[in-house]
């Protein structure tokens, strides 16, 4: 199985994992999310979109990270899985 990850689990970044999958999952643990899950999932559908990526499953561990660190991440750990046998 593909898997990509970029990272880390420090105060305002996020750790971003994609997996190939059946169908596209969006899977977030946020210690914001009570304020912006709607925004990161958002970040994460268009980024998927834009990259022309489908049936992926991606679990962001996000600590704070601001859209374009969520959006960075996404895309390394896409090109990491990607690249992974």
């Amino acid at each position: 199985m593909k898997i990509g990850i970029a990272g880390s689990k420090e105060s305002n970044d996020c750790l971003v994992t994609v997996k190939e999958s059946k169908t596209t999952n969006i899977i977030i643990d946020s210690i914001v999310a009570a304020f912006f899950y709607d925004q990161i999932k958002a970040v994460i559908e268009e980024t998927l979109k834009e990259l022309n990526i489908e049936n992926v499953t991606v679990v962001v561990e996000d600590k704070g990270a601001l859209d374009y660190t969520i959006k960075s991440r996404l895309v390394s750990a896409i090109k990491r899985m990607e690249k992974s046998v």
